[in-house]
């Protein structure tokens, strides 16, 4: 006697496990009308996420809902088109805020956290308020990471943490950013983490904890993570492939080394 064949499960199960695009149907040689609108519709969001206006006002007033002392900075990008058309103009601060920036950097501080634009606005609006939320509890909750400033970019990529970093004597700086939207996720936030931030740090020299959205990543979740990192990363003194996220199965270390006077 022969076994049972093994039902197969039809396609369309995928959908409940993936927002991707699959089991879409057919209609002809195309897609049916309801696929081409969605993807049409979510595209639609994308484009406007990367061009959407970023709301320093409202982000300066809602951190400062938190007690937080928040200075507001620029890259060189001197508008939208420049920042897309000139990464590395986002990577640089213009000259006023490298001198406000100094002016307020009276002595070292264990972490700065940036929040700039990136390549979607709308995932800085609708998380990164949220994520500072539930990250400085975590912070403050053994007195291991003391929070030095909080700067506000217009214009920035990833690296212009590493100035405003360097200029401020951070040990460590957490940059909130939008990252690129996809067809699914046009808000999606990004957290990358470089200890001894200084101008021609690489990607190979941060830690990233990525895709912070409703569908992703819970701020909850996130907020860990960083505050783990950010003890380990002080703690070892380093950040990027030297260190790795073990904090699902390995209890937080505490800093042994003090900031100069």
């Amino acid at each position: 006697m022969s076994d049972p064949a093994v039902p197969r499960r039809p396609t369309l199960d995928l959908r409940s496990f993936t927002p991707a695009r699959v089991a879409l149907g057919r209609s002809g040689a195309s897609v049916p009308t309801r696929a081409l609108l969605d993807f049409t519709l979510d595209h639609a969001r994308a484009r406007d996420a990367v061009h959407a206006v970023f709301d320093v006002p409202r982000l300066l007033a809602d951190l400062g809902a938190l007690g937080l002392a928040v200075t507001e900075a620029r890259s060189r990008a001197a508008d939208r088109r420049d920042y897309l058309r000139r990464p590395d103009l986002g990577r640089q601060l213009d000259a006023g805020s490298i001198e406000a920036l100094a002016r307020i950097a009276s002595r070292p501080c264990q972490l700065a956290i940036v929040i700039g634009h990136g390549l979607s606005a709308a995932a800085v609006h609708a998380h990164a308020v949220a994520l500072v939320t539930r990250l400085l509890p975590l912070l403050a909750a053994d007195d291991v990471v003391a929070l030095g400033h909080v700067v506000v970019a217009s214009g920035a990529r990833v690296a212009l943490g590493d100035q405003i970093g360097a200029i401020l004597g951070a040990r460590m700086v957490v940059t909130l950013i939008g990252e690129r939207p996809g067809l699914s996720a046009p808000d999606s936030l990004g957290a990358y983490l470089t200890f001894a931030p200084t101008p021609g740090r690489t990607d190979a020299e941060r830690n990233c904890v990525s895709n912070i959205h409703h569908a992703g990543l819970s701020n909850d979740e996130a907020a860990f993570k960083i505050a783990w990192l950010l003890r380990e990363g002080l703690a070892r003194e380093v950040t990027g492939v030297a260190l790795k996220d073990e904090s699902a199965d390995r209890a937080p270390r505490r800093i042994g080394t003090s900031l100069p006077e």
